[in-house]
């Protein structure tokens, strides 16, 4: 595994470039200044990084203890517009598991659509401490007889669901019993999108993701 690390003085964010068996990856550090868990979080198949919820959690975790590393897979890396199959997506995610738990800290496995899958596959291979799914694409749209519950209940560890209200690819009472704990994002889309005259506005539909996301991370240790 190779790395290189660049640092940007101002935020102290730090972007380093990790090579894995599909390809060079990257992760966009955002450190705690007393971290206690690290959160890795990836973006879906049809989006990066720059996603509303993780940019969010970016800002708002380190503040709790919680170092969060935004990972982008290497077809993103490599300018690719089209996601590859999953056990590709899987492959990337191993690679860069060794630079997540390097810093000696519990890890909480993370991804938003195509990405919680990739972190439900793989948290019990990896080890990771928990996993969190935002917008867990239960189904695709107007397909719930495909249903992909079994990824999401068989991620063996404690595992947050955050959901929007609206989200196509499967709402929130659409979940089996069986799912560990869920947080509905009223009104949002499968991005946590919210319209502009709905009782909930952009800006606190945010909120209800990163303070639902903070308060479950301090029950975790």
């Amino acid at each position: 595994m190779t790395a290189a690390s660049d640092v940007t003085a101002a935020s102290h964010v730090t972007t380093e470039i990790v090579g894995t068996d599909a390809g060079d990856a990257r992760l966009t550090w955002h450190p705690a200044k007393k971290a206690r868990l690290v959160l890795a979080v990836s973006h879906g198949a049809g989006g990066g990084i720059d996603a509303r919820d993780l940019r969010a959690l970016a800002a708002v975790l380190p503040g709790h203890g919680v170092s969060v590393a935004l990972v982008e897979q290497p077809w993103r890396v490599a300018g690719k517009k089209v996601a590859p199959a999953p056990k590709t997506l899987d492959t990337g995610w191993r690679g860069i598991w060794p630079a997540l738990v390097a810093p000696g800290l519990p890890v909480i496995s993370g991804g938003r659509s195509a990405g919680a899958r990739v972190a439900c596959r793989t948290a019990t291979e990896l080890g990771a401490h928990a996993v969190l799914a935002l917008g867990f694409p239960l189904h695709p749209p107007g397909k719930p007889e495909k249903s992909r519950a079994g990824e999401l209940l068989s991620a063996g560890v404690p595992t947050l669901v955050v959901q929007g209200g609206n989200d196509p690819f499967g709402k929130p009472a659409e979940f089996p019993a069986g799912t560990h704990r869920i947080i509905e994002v009223p009104y949002g889309d499968h991005g946590f999108a919210v319209r502009k005259r709905a009782p909930v506005s952009q800006e606190r539909a945010l909120e209800i993701i990163t303070d639902g996301v903070a308060e479950w991370t301090s029950s975790l240790g």
